[in-house]
């Protein structure tokens, strides 16, 4: 291997990795552009799997990367998210999606035939000075997703050129010819090698930009390259099934699906191309373009989410089939036990997948904060019964349920720290710090209803007896406080301004009552009708009821916050 062929083997290395950088610059950039609108889809596909189709496609041609709309699909199933039927339309949609990069690239043929200032090559540098210029002296701090998109773009048609360079000196080699002969004459090792080149890169586009390559140099027959881009399809799969290792059934099958719709989809192609060779060998044995490829691309893909669409239920049951389902033992119920549970089911929900979408992972993260608000309301209305009945079992429960709201902030706050490390806009960033704020204040409320229960013992244990009407007293302020915190979860779960005033007003009714309760109890521990045991225990309580109240105006004002 002379010099040359090593610097030839370096410019085709760096243009690829030119290629893929511009692709990952210009998708971070598409997708901050693109914001909270991509968790609004999730609420689209629930209606019927043609709009999935169509939002599957417009989220691959926003990313630019198949495989990374079925990662996320794989997180999304996994994380219970989405279901299966739902995903199949997804999946097929990324597939058409995927084209719009082929067609990207070929526009380096398309402009050779026109003026030269309109090949990419020759303004893909202004491009970048353009991004450049608009990131390095734009105003501080904020993302400028123009300039983004420009460095993103220039340094893609700067890849292909280099690649194009390296390899056009070799376009006449034997090795090419006799190459791509052997494989134009047999499908199987033509899609082999598509899937084997395409799963080692792991993205389609790289691999697609690799053969147009080849194909602008004239060194590619059509027969060979129809197979590779078949193959091509099916290795794109591997990432997703890659991904889907360590998740639960379900994911598992999501990427079966996706796996057993490019191999139906090539098989049927393959069939098709082989059939039709020996019909019109004069058509199969000229040489491809790269606009051919891109014509191809979308045809294969289009007429494959049709021929299949309308056996999408029978995908998913073919995926049952080769993802066969595990026999799980009955678990045991001690508080460990549960806690292990819920962290597991958790885990899941908030797929490390789902961080390909910052939106959507704040979306998934937000819905579990609510269930943890719901799981420390519980806590506050046992917490209140413990006190009525000093019912051991309601004080057991309390405490093991308090293990596990700590256990579950702390898992939401990791996750949450995950997020704020992606790249965010301005709006998301102030979400997971609203976000955060509410877990601070769910784990002090289940605190303070932990802090109930342990007075609730003590009243039990040491027989501390309270008049009638502070027994009415705690009641009221009980119910008061839990009636504060339920909006203010309402307000949290529906983003509503209604629910934030109601929250407020409760939370002024429970203070009043707070300071009434007190003066009152003060009154009858001078008159001597209060034990001094019991007038601690009944202050200490409504000041925890107090504390719950206000808390709970806290978390309606960060919904507020968001709402302004």
């Amino acid at each position: 291997m002379t010099v040359d062929h090593v610097a030839s083997l370096f410019r085709l290395l760096g243009g690829l990795g030119m290629f893929l950088y511009g692709m990952s610059v210009m998708s971070d950039g598409m997708q901050k552009a693109a914001g909270n609108r991509i968790s609004g889809f999730l609420d689209i596909v629930t209606k019927n799997r043609f709009m999935a189709v169509v939002l599957g496609a417009a989220i691959t041609a926003l990313v630019q990367s198949s495989s990374a709309t079925t990662v996320m699909v794989v997180g999304f199933v996994n994380a219970g998210i989405m279901n299966l039927s739902q995903a199949v339309g997804i999946i097929m949609g990324a597939n058409i999606g995927t084209t719009i990069t082929a067609w990207m690239v070929s526009l380096t043929q398309i402009s050779s035939d026109m003026l030269t200032v309109l090949k990419p090559d020759f303004f893909a540098p202004v491009l970048i000075a353009i991004g450049a210029f608009r990131i390095l002296f734009g105003k501080k701090g904020s993302d400028d997703l123009i300039g983004n998109f420009c460095i993103g773009v220039g340094f893609i048609f700067i890849g292909l050129e280099f690649m194009s360079g390296a390899v056009s000196p070799y376009a006449d080699s034997p090795i090419f010819s006799d190459a791509f002969r052997a494989i134009g004459g047999n499908p199987i090792l033509g899609i082999l090698v598509g899937a084997v080149v395409t799963g080692i890169i792991q993205s389609s586009a790289a691999s697609v930009s690799i053969l147009q390559t080849l194909a602008l140099a004239g060194a590619v027959p059509r027969a060979s390259g129809f197979y590779i881009t078949l193959g091509q399809n099916i290795g794109t799969c591997v990432t997703a099934v890659i991904s889907a290792t360590g998740t639960s059934r379900t994911a598992k099958r999501a990427a079966c699906i996706h796996l057993l719709f490019n191999v139906a989809g090539a098989v049927m192609f393959g069939v098709l191309i082989f059939a039709a060779s020996f019909a019109v060998p004069q058509f199969f044995n000229g040489m491809l373009t790269p606009v051919e490829i891109s014509i191809f691309h979308t045809i294969f893909n289009v007429c494959c989410t049709l021929a299949l669409y309308p056996f999408g239920d029978l995908l998913v049951k073919l995926s049952g089939a080769f993802v066969p389902e595990k026999t799980v033992a009955e678990g045991a119920q001690t508080a460990e036990d549960k806690v292990n549970i819920e962290e597991q089911r958790l885990r899941r929900h908030l797929d490390e997948r789902i961080l390909e979408s910052p939106a959507i992972a704040l979306a998934a993260t937000q819905s579990e904060v609510v269930n943890l608000g719901r799981v420390v309301a519980v806590n506050i209305n046992d917490a209140c019964g413990a006190l009525e009945s000093g019912d051991e079992k309601l004080i057991q429960d309390v405490h093991d349920r308090e293990k596990l709201i700590d256990h579950m902030t702390g898992l939401l706050t990791n996750y949450l720290i995950k997020i704020d490390q992606l790249s965010l806009s301005e709006r998301q960033k102030f979400e997971v710090t609203r976000m955060l704020n509410t877990l601070t204040d769910m784990e002090r409320v289940g605190d303070h209803a932990e802090n109930i229960v342990e007075k609730a013992k003590y009243i039990f244990d040491n027989g501390v007896h309270f008049t009638e009407k502070g027994i009415q007293d705690l009641q009221k302020i009980g119910q008061q406080a839990q009636a504060s915190f339920s909006l203010s979860i309402n307000a949290l779960e529906d983003n509503s301004i209604d629910e934030v005033i109601d929250t407020k007003r409760s939370e002024d009714i429970v203070d009043r009552m707070e300071r009434e309760m007190r003066e009152h109890h003060m009154q009858r521990l001078s008159e001597g009708k209060c034990s001094t045991s019991a007038g601690v225990a009944f202050l200490d309580v409504i000041g925890d009821l107090e504390r719950i109240s206000d808390h709970a105006d806290n978390i309606a004002g960060y919904v507020k916050s968001m709402l302004q």
